[in-house]
């Protein structure tokens, strides 16, 4: 039977290429999860295949896959999509967790190897256990941050910079003593201290980082996930772990620097830097406001989009917050039915995770086709007459580009001030997760709409119709 694992294993590693690939693009989207679902699937077949796993243990595996999905089903199914960026970040907490132990496990195990083998599985384990106990915490602190029980103002300590150079140093020397013991009671201590040293580094690393650095923040975690995986499986000679490791560690990888791109930084900065006032707030004592922002009713954006011929909506946070993606499709439905050219623009960091806003809209089956990325649309802003911002707020900062002394001075935005008439939809004055106060409310051509997005969406809907 073991000659099916080798089988299983490609088929499942194939599979997951493929899922990949088609998440790629909305349009295969749907493609690629199923991908990816039947290649877990096989992959965990596989299991039963593995020489290392008897059939008294059957009936364990079994047991632990039963409890398994029925958890994971009941967190999939109460899990709103506003809370979809600290569930993702909370399962990387779980994968670096069990990178931990089972790199723990495995160098009791291996206790008996000498030569070459002992170096190269030793080197496994310090790996795979300082990236796992790095995802670990710094998935945990993550979590805190999108779901509000942390600040997310970036903790900013006296020579964090070179705190974080000592913690690796001690890491390193904590190598040292590890690779140079006599036997695995003597290594497990600098181990075991290197674990805890990792711990608090990865809880440092991302308490020093802003709230509006976590898109990127959790598309890093997923690649240190990832990386760790792919070390586990190192350390059970798991080809198909392997593989899957890597693919997320790159492609989470990719995705981090593909943003940071978006925001005109470098991940180091990122990764190391953090900036950003306390979120919610209004503008710091003594800032004085570019002007005076001018209120709006339902009933006159209304008669602004029934008169218009091109409108753009761009949709943010507070969208997710508010649901409001479904009365927003079925008013681009009635204004496209006039004939109006009705797009939707997103932003690569939109949202509290990448492709958030994708997702959202998706849901609501609104067309791929008129949903544009950033460099597709800007140009088109100045040719519009409405756009509709809903809940977005750094994303469309001209002081990005306007305000050289912004903390997001440099980072590309969407421009809907170029547009004849540009309503945003918004709760209140209150900041961004940046903490940067907006000039674009205070534009001659802009209107505010206050309120909660969905009952002003509803009320505009309702008008429509």
């Amino acid at each position: 039977m073991e000659n099916m694992l080798p089988v299983l294993y490609i088929v499942a590693s194939v599979l997951f290429i493929l899922s990949l690939g088609g998440l790629s693009n909305p349009e295969s989207s749907r493609r690629g999860n199923w991908f990816g679902i039947i290649g877990m699937a096989l992959a965990v077949v596989a299991t039963f295949f593995h020489s290392k796993v008897s059939p008294d243990a059957y009936a364990t595996l079994i047991a632990m896959l039963v409890i398994g999905g029925v958890i994971g089903s009941i967190v999939a199914a109460k899990i709103a999509m506003t809370a979809m960026p600290q569930l993702v970040a909370g399962f990387h907490s779980f994968v670096g967790l069990a990178a931990v132990l089972e790199g723990i496990n495995s160098y009791v195990e291996g206790a008996g190897l000498t030569g070459a083998e002992h170096v190269i599985h030793n080197t496994e384990v310090f790996v795979g256990v300082f990236i796992g106990a790095i995802t670990f915490t710094g998935s945990v602190v993550a979590f805190g941050k999108l779901q509000g029980v942390i600040r997310s103002k970036p903790l900013l300590l006296p020579g964090r910079h070179l705190l974080n150079a000592a913690l690796a140093l001690a890491s390193l020397y904590c190598g040292y003593l590890f690779f140079g013991a006599h036997d695995a009671a003597q290594g497990m201590t600098p181990l075991l201290v290197m674990t805890f040293i990792a711990f608090f580094l990865g809880w440092h690393l991302v308490m020093s980082i802003g709230g509006a650095d976590m898109p990127v923040v959790v598309s890093m975690l997923n690649s240190y996930s990832g990386w760790a995986a792919a070390a586990t499986g190192f350390l059970l000679n798991n080809d198909l772990l392997i593989i899957t490791g890597a693919l997320v560690g790159s492609s989470g990888a990719i995705l981090s620097y593909i943003m940071c791109k978006a925001m005109n930084r470098s991940l180091v900065n990122v990764i190391f830097g953090g900036f950003g006032a306390e979120e919610g707030k209004a503008a710091p004592a003594g800032a004085q406001p570019a002007g005076e922002a001018v209120s709006i009713s339902v009933e006159e954006v209304s008669g602004m989009l029934q008169e218009a011929k091109s409108v753009i909506v761009i949709p943010g946070y507070g969208m997710a917050v508010a649901r409001a993606q479904h009365p927003i499709k079925d008013i681009s439905d009635k204004l496209r039915a006039k004939g109006v050219n009705v797009r939707f623009a997103i932003h690569p960091v939109a949202g509290r995770l990448p492709g958030h806003m994708n997702v959202l809209l998706a849901e609501a089956n609104v067309p791929y086709d008129i949903v544009l990325e950033m460099d597709e649309i800007n140009k088109d802003f100045p040719e519009t007459d409405v756009c509709l911002v809903i809940g977005a707020n750094d994303i469309v900062n001209p002081g990005a580009i306007e305000d050289a002394s912004s903390p997001i001075y440099g980072m590309p935005v969407l421009e809907p001030w170029k547009a004849k008439t540009t309503v945003v939809l918004k709760r209140s004055m209150a900041t961004g997760y940046a903490g940067v106060d907006n000039p674009l409310f205070y534009k001659p051509n802009t209107r505010m709409l206050f309120g909660d997005a969905k009952k002003s969406v509803d009320g505009l809907l309702a008008k429509l119709q």
